[in-house]
C-alpha cells in the first residue's frame, strides 16, 4: 500500500497566463528548440510567463516534451507546445503529456479554429479523449483534472497565411479560442514578400487580424525580439508575445560578452 506521504497533494491550480490575459496584462514566452531538459528548466526560471515548446520546426520529441513538463513542475513558466500540424491527435498527445496550452499552426479556416478548440475540451464541449493519466501527475487539482483542463488549457490559433486573413472574422469569432497569434514571417511569405517585415501589405494584413481580435474579444499575439518592439506592439493592442528562442538568447549573451573583445560571431565565423 502507498503511504500517505507518497500521495499527491490535491490543491487548487490555475493557468497564470490565462489569468493575466483576462486582466489585460501582457505575457511573454521563450521558444524552446534544443532537445535539452536542462535548458528548458533553466529558461523556466528566468522570468518568462510561458515556454513555447517547438515541435513544428525543432526536433523535440514527445519523450523530451514529457521530461520538460516534469522538469518544470513548480517553476514559474507554464509549458505550452506547438505540434507540427493542427490535428486532433497531435493536440491530444501534447495535452496528455501535460502541457497547459496548445499553439495550433496554420489555422487557415473557421473549421480548423473550431477543431483546435474541440481538441482541447472534453465532451460534450469538445472531442478530447480521456486518457490523461500522465497529465494528472503534472496537474493534480482538487476539482479533478478534467474540469481543471477544460477551464485552464489555453487555445492559440496561428494566423500565418492569406487564406486565414480572408476568413479572420469567422476565425476570431470562434467560441473557446483564447489567442490569435500572427506568424508574421510565414504571413509575409504568403503575401509574396519573402519574409519582409517592413511592407505595407503585411502591415495591412496584421492590422486586419488585430482589429478582428479586438472586435471578438480575443487576445492577439505576435513575435517581438526587442523591448522597443514590445513597447510599440503593446500600444497597438498586442498582449501575447513570443520573444525569441533559447539559441537566440545564447547567441545574444555571447555577443554581448565577446563583441567588445573582437571575439564575437563575426570573428569566429571568419576563422572557419
Amino acid at each position: 500500500m502507498r503511504s500517505k506521504d507518497m500521495t499527491l497533494k490535491q490543491t487548487h491550480f490555475e493557468n497564470p497566463v490565462k489569468t493575466q490575459l483576462k486582466r489585460g496584462q501582457s505575457v511573454f514566452g521563450v521558444v524552446i528548440t534544443v532537445n535539452s531538459v536542462e535548458v528548458a528548466a533553466q529558461m523556466a526560471t528566468l522570468g518568462f510567463d510561458f515556454l513555447w515548446i517547438e515541435m513544428e520546426h525543432a526536433p523535440i520529441t514527445l519523450e523530451t516534451l514529457r521530461n520538460i513538463v516534469l522538469a518544470t513542475r513548480g517553476l514559474p513558466a507554464v509549458p505550452f507546445a506547438r505540434p507540427p500540424v493542427n490535428e486532433l491527435w497531435t493536440a491530444k498527445r501534447v495535452l496528455d503529456a501535460g502541457v497547459l496550452g496548445v499553439i495550433f499552426p496554420f489555422t487557415r479556416t473557421p473549421e480548423l479554429a473550431r477543431q483546435a478548440v474541440a481538441a482541447c475540451r472534453y465532451p460534450p464541449a469538445g472531442l478530447r479523449g480521456s486518457g490523461a493519466r500522465l497529465a494528472q501527475v503534472r496537474w493534480p487539482p482538487a476539482e479533478g483534472y478534467y474540469d481543471f483542463a477544460d477551464e485552464n488549457v489555453l487555445v492559440v490559433a496561428m494566423v500565418e497565411d492569406i487564406s486565414a486573413v480572408t476568413h479572420i472574422e469567422e476565425i476570431a469569432a470562434t467560441p473557446g479560442l483564447d489567442v490569435l497569434f500572427i506568424g508574421t514571417s510565414d504571413l509575409s511569405f504568403s503575401l509574396g514578400l519573402r519574409g519582409r517585415q517592413d511592407h505595407p501589405k503585411l502591415d495591412a494584413a496584421v492590422g486586419k487580424i488585430l482589429a478582428a481580435g479586438k472586435k471578438h474579444g480575443k487576445t492577439v499575439g505576435r513575435p517581438a525580439r526587442t523591448t522597443s518592439e514590445i513597447n510599440r506592439f503593446q500600444k497597438q493592442g498586442f498582449r501575447f508575445f513570443m520573444t525569441g528562442a533559447d539559441v537566440d538568447l545564447m547567441a545574444a549573451g555571447a555577443s554581448q560578452l565577446l563583441g567588445p573583445l573582437g571575439k564575437g560571431r563575426r570573428a569566429l565565423n571568419g576563422a572557419l
